[in-house]
């Protein structure tokens, strides 16, 4: 005998919310969010123990979802499956994520053969020989150009004009934790850009 499976008030609430908002209304949309933005934020803070990243995932976990709203299928409630997106993708992230000094390291071949290391830390370059580092911000400065407008300008602004977190925020008048945030995503894109070099170089 099939037992069917019975979902909370809540459940169906939110079956007719996702319904609606696959037809397009965009209320709907709100309205979830504003269920779960809460309990979904907490759940990410409690993984990564920063603030900043934990408003960032949340973000993130409502934008797949909402994304992949129509492939939802009704076998599991709506939060369940929510969850499910925000921690795989939290994981993903932490697992990207090395030390808040992260580096980027990279060892990448030029068309004459000769090795060139890439080393970004959470700061000013490091000193080194002269021509070297000017080797170095030149292969960098052309990654660059393959990264989104607002981030090209973040890294610019850090790594080539040296700005302080601070003076960043200054400069384009946001939340420091705004700026710290999209600069760490910045070089996580940068840092998968180096890694996959052959197809961009």
């Amino acid at each position: 005998m099939e037992i069917k499976k019975k979902f909370s008030d809540k459940a169906i609430e939110d079956f007719e919310l996702i319904d609606k908002a696959i037809e397009g209304d965009e209320k709907s949309y709100a309205d979830l969010m504003e269920k779960y933005r809460r309990p979904v934020y907490h759940t990410m803070l409690k993984m990564v123990r920063n603030v900043d990243d934990a408003e960032d995932l949340t973000i993130e976990a409502f934008a797949k979802a909402f994304r992949n709203l129509s492939k939802f299928k009704k076998d599991y409630t709506f939060s369940t499956w929510l969850f499910r997106v925000a921690t795989n993708n939290c994981i993903d992230f932490i697992r990207k994520k090395r030390l808040e000094t992260m580096s980027i390291n990279a060892e990448i071949t030029k068309d004459d053969g000769d090795s060139l290391s890439i080393d970004i830390k959470d700061g000013a370059l490091d000193p080194m020989e002269e021509a070297i580092k000017s080797q170095k911000i030149e292969i960098i400065r052309q990654f660059v150009t393959l990264l989104p407008l607002k981030y090209q300008k973040l890294v610019k602004l850090r790594y080539f004009e040296e700005l302080s977190y601070d003076e960043i925020a200054q400069e384009l008048e946001a939340p420091l934790g705004t700026v710290k945030a999209q600069l760490h995503r910045a070089r996580e894109l940068l840092y998968d850009l180096v890694k996959n070099s052959k197809n961009v170089i």
